[in-house]
C-alpha cells in the first residue's frame, strides 16, 4: 500500500510533530521539496524505499517501467523549475499528463516539447 507522506511532512513541518528530538529531523517551511505537489513527495519517498529501484518502484504503484519513468522524469522536471524559482509549464505539464495516459508517445512528448522550447526562445 501507499502510504501518503505529505500531510506527515506539513504537519511535522508546522510543528505537530511532538516527538522528542523531533525538531532536529523537522524540514523547514521553505524546503524546495515541500514545494512539490504530493503526489510527487510520495513517488519520492516510494522510489527512496525501493533503494532508487525504478522497476520496483513500477511494481509498487502496478504501473509499467516506462510509465514510472514517465513520472519519476515529470518530478524531476518539477523540481528543476521550483529550483529555480520557475512556475511549472502547463503546456508541458499537459504532454506529460497525455504521456503518462497513454494518450500521447513518448516520441511525440519530445517532438512537442521541441517545438514549445524552440518557440518560447523565439518570444523572449
Amino acid at each position: 500500500m501507499i502510504r501518503n507522506v505529505a500531510s506527515t511532512i506539513s504537519k511535522q513541518a508546522s510543528g505537530g510533530d511532538s516527538e522528542p528530538g523531533a525538531s532536529a529531523r523537522r524540514p523547514t517551511t521553505d524546503h524546495p521539496l515541500l514545494l512539490l505537489p504530493s503526489e510527487d513527495l510520495d513517488l519520492i519517498v516510494q522510489l527512496v524505499l525501493a533503494s532508487g529501484s525504478l522497476k520496483d518502484l513500477a511494481s509498487t504503484y502496478d504501473v509499467s517501467y516506462p510509465t514510472i519513468r514517465a513520472r519519476l522524469d515529470r518530478t524531476i522536471a518539477r523540481l528543476k523549475e521550483v529550483l529555480a524559482g520557475r512556475a511549472p509549464d502547463p503546456v508541458i505539464e499537459l504532454v506529460a499528463d497525455l504521456v503518462e495516459r497513454g494518450e500521447l508517445s513518448s516520441g511525440g512528448a519530445r517532438a512537442l516539447r521541441d517545438l514549445v522550447r524552440r518557440r518560447n526562445r523565439t518570444n523572449a
